[in-house]
């Protein structure tokens, strides 16, 4: 064997592998963010993993599980019953485990959820879809000790769907990372005053293993997006590793946003704006969704570094730059190379390596 194969064969058993559920129930656009946040760290490997991959025994290979966005239950249902014991075993044998918002319902202990029943807190399920947006929260001192890069923060923000609001039922058997301080209620009946102080992140152990659960969606949260490989780390028991500036960006968040029928409306007024011939207005819909922080935009702006117009094409690039939205890399090389503009082609080919510089792909 050669030392170049030698060598490569080493640094991928350095390597930690991750695996992100990617079964009925994980909504598809969580499964890429997370594939895509897990980049960030050099030292991961992601992959997706289905529920007959673990049926078949995939769990072996993987230091890590993570069961992202979509349905909770849905998820726990595609597992079915042997491959949510091989879930709770491979937790209990020593390994990781992260929940995002959907996993964060599939952990919990909640009387009559379909779950895996892995951390002692039940979820409030009247009301359970408040709505979306960006929410705060605030460390507590073991969360500064995990994220320390927000340790001078009073509030940082990150972005929520209808994700667990937990009543935890035994708080010694975890700890608070971090509890929310928005008031999460858009819709006509909703509670208020119930998620203030409520977890948005914590960690447990499960047998030998770790937990760890976030409530609300870094993945999809423009300079937020390190946090999912830090959770990784965490649970694996692995250093916790710094990131560069260019993702740790916790700044560029600085007020909570939650999407009540106005701001609903104003998305879909400025969606549709995308689509006129006036550079002027479709460059104005981009800002205005930035300004309410629209996730959807950002996937809707991929289709922008095709339009006719250069202004468009450039607007759309420093858009998917500033959200740090690296699975438009593709796209952004397909716009490169059939750029007929010079000075277009300049810049676009400079925010792509924006891009790639995030992935450790430059």
């Amino acid at each position: 064997m050669n030392k170049e194969k030698q060598k490569n064969e080493k640094k991928a058993k350095e390597l930690l592998n991750v695996g992100v559920f990617n079964g009925n129930g994980a909504s598809a656009v969580c499964i890429l963010e997370t594939l895509e946040a897990l980049k960030i760290d050099k030292g991961i490997k992601g992959r997706a993993v289905t529920a007959y991959d673990i049926q078949n025994g995939i769990l072996d290979n993987l230091d890590v599980m993570i069961f992202p966005g979509g349905s909770g239950s849905k998820e726990f249902n595609n597992l079915g019953q042997t491959a949510a014991q091989k879930v709770q075993d491979f937790a209990k044998s020593g390994k990781g485990i992260v929940g995002i918002c959907a996993g964060g319902y599939l952990f919990a202990t909640t009387d009559g959820y379909p779950s895996l029943k892995i951390i002692k807190a039940h979820t409030y399920r009247f009301h359970y879809n408040r709505g979306r947006g960006l929410i705060g929260f605030e460390l507590s001192e073991k969360g500064a000790k995990i994220f320390p890069e927000l340790e001078n923060r009073t509030t940082s923000f990150v972005q929520y769907y209808d994700g667990p609001i937990y009543d935890v039922f035994e708080p010694e058997s975890m700890d608070i990372l971090a509890t929310i301080t928005t008031d999460i209620a858009t819709h006509k009946g909703d509670p208020k005053g119930l998620t203030p102080g409520k977890p948005a992140f914590l960690t447990s152990t499960y047998g030998k293993g770790k937990v760890f659960v976030s409530v609300g969606h870094p993945e999809a949260t423009a300079g937020m997006r390190w946090i999912v490989p830090r959770m990784a780390r965490y649970v694996a028991g692995k250093e916790l590793i710094s990131y560069p500036e260019t993702v740790v960006r916790p700044q560029i968040n600085n007020h909570e946003i939650l999407y009540f029928p106005p701001t609903i409306s104003f998305e879909s007024e400025n969606f549709w704006k995308l689509f006129s011939d006036d550079d002027s207005v479709v460059i104005g819909a981009i800002d205005n969704l930035y300004s309410i922080r629209s996730r959807p935009s950002i996937r809707w702006s991929k289709g922008l570094l095709r339009s006719k117009s250069k202004n468009v094409r450039l607007k759309a690039a420093g858009y998917l730059v500033e959200t740090e939205y690296t699975d438009a890399i593709p796209d952004f090389k397909s716009a490169v190379a059939s750029e007929k503009d010079a000075e277009t082609k300049t810049i676009l080919q400079q925010d792509l390596n924006k891009l790639l510089l995030m992935i450790n792909e430059k």
